[in-house]
């Protein structure tokens, strides 16, 4: 048997954050939108989840029709089973992961990011596997204490940090 790999590019025209993950079970799409709603009430979001087996369908939950049709897109094109796509709005991967890993079904994140992300998939005669993702792009070099100094000060301006 043998094994190809491709790269899927992730369709995120606008930047949005977005979550890649595996999962396990039909339930998934119903299980990830009742966990994003309850970590951030009016969150936008759009959720797809690719089935493995019986009718191997994309099924598709969220809040926003057109975060709903970014996600099935995506999910259609890296095409591997159990996998499943997250588009958001209105929250960051940060508000809503806890809860994520919170539902049963999740198996594993790749990535949660609002950088350009390609999908490595592996194709055989089964079908396609996620084998990871390429998130963003390869560092410049270590920060120096002008660097840290920035982000530090940065996450206390967003909020994330205190003093």
């Amino acid at each position: 048997m043998s094994v190809e790999t491709e790269l899927v590019p992730i369709h995120n025209p606008d930047g949005l954050n977005v979550i890649l993950g595996q999962t396990h079970f039909i339930k998934t799409a119903e299980d990830v939108h009742e966990a994003l709603v309850n970590a951030v009430p009016g969150i936008g979001f759009g959720v797809a989840f690719c089935e493995a087996s019986g009718p191997r369908l994309v099924r598709v939950e969220g809040t926003d029709e057109a975060l709903k049709a970014l996600a099935a897109r995506n999910a259609l094109a890296v095409g591997a089973g159990h996998f499943f796509i997250v588009f958001l709005k209105g929250a960051y991967p940060i508000n809503v992961l806890r809860g994520l890993r919170d539902v049963p079904e999740v198996v594993n994140v790749f990535a949660a990011t609002s950088n350009p992300v390609d999908v490595v998939v592996a194709k055989t005669a089964r079908g396609r596997g996620v084998l990871g993702v390429v998130d963003g792009e390869a560092p410049k070099g270590v920060e120096d204490a002008a660097a840290r100094a920035e982000r530090r000060a940065f996450l206390r301006t967003i909020g994330y940090k205190l003093g």
